[in-house]
């Protein structure tokens, strides 16, 4: 059973009902005067991430997106930002003031308070500060020329409940272990498949499935790149499932490698 904090009370408490398999995620956006900030793609991050570790626990999921009442420029940024995140499509898309998105959702992800104000149903998940970007509001949320999964990395490392940072130093940072990443994964695939060690897949599946530690396996990517005991074959099989919950797209380099010729 996946279980996550409950906001209001501080306790973990399993999602969704023992009762059914789907689980029903709905991410409550502030999205200001200015438009999108860093604390609306954070929210927007949690609840993909939520949805996708429900599903590789072997759950459906459906996440509905309220927001406010947007102009049609932000909301088409909105649509570029959540796609240049590859977030996965919202289900449905409503207003603060849709009532029956609230009833019908077992989780209320929520950027700043505002389903705390009248969402009684549900688990409510708290998603900490961003800072200092939470207060530049606008499309561009990374610089030119900056892979916005990169963004996603530098997210993903933080506990969710927790505040982060967002530099341009920090994002350099997790742009560069994403390359990085991205070129080993492409070595390994060359190498003969191996099934992934089964003592990662279940400290994955805990640590994921306590509170959305996704922290947790990103550590334990970065020990696993640098294990030798572990086959080529069974890393690119570890890092390729886990990318499901992730999103970094790991296997992007995949078939693009260029070798140096033997002797240059």
């Amino acid at each position: 059973m996946l279980r996550i904090v409950d906001a209001r009370t501080g306790h973990l408490v399993e999602i969704p009902s023992v009762s059914r398999h789907l689980l029903s995620i709905c991410v409550h956006l502030a999205a200001g005067d200015s438009g999108i900030g860093m604390a609306d793609l954070r929210a927007l991050l949690v609840g993909d991430v939520l949805a996708r570790t429900a599903e590789l626990h072997g759950l459906q999921s459906r996440t509905f997106l309220a927001v406010p009442d947007l102009p049609s420029e932000q909301a088409q940024a909105l649509d570029r930002a959540m796609s240049a995140l590859g977030v996965h499509p919202p289900a449905a898309v409503g207003s603060h003031h849709g009532g029956p998105l609230r009833a019908a959702a077992d989780v209320h992800v929520d950027a700043s308070g505002i389903a705390a104000q009248d969402a009684v149903d549900g688990v409510r998940a708290d998603v900490g500060q961003v800072d200092p970007a939470s207060r530049d509001k606008g499309v561009a949320f990374v610089p030119e020329g900056t892979d916005p999964l990169a963004l996603r990395m530098l997210m993903l490392g933080h506990a969710y409940r927790t505040p982060v940072t967002v530099t341009g130093t920090a994002l350099d940072e997790a742009g560069r272990r994403l390359t990085h990443w991205r070129q080993l994964v492409a070595d390994w695939a060359d190498e003969p498949s191996r099934p992934v060690p089964a003592d990662l897949l279940r400290h994955a599946h805990a640590v994921l499935a306590d509170d959305l530690g996704v922290p947790a396996v990103l550590d334990m990517l970065g020990t696993v790149a640098a294990r030798a005991d572990v086959p080529a074959g069974a890393k690119f099989e570890t890092f390729a499932l886990l990318d499901r919950v992730l999103g970094l797209d790991l296997a992007r380099e995949v078939g693009h490698q260029h070798r140096a010729a033997p002797g240059a």
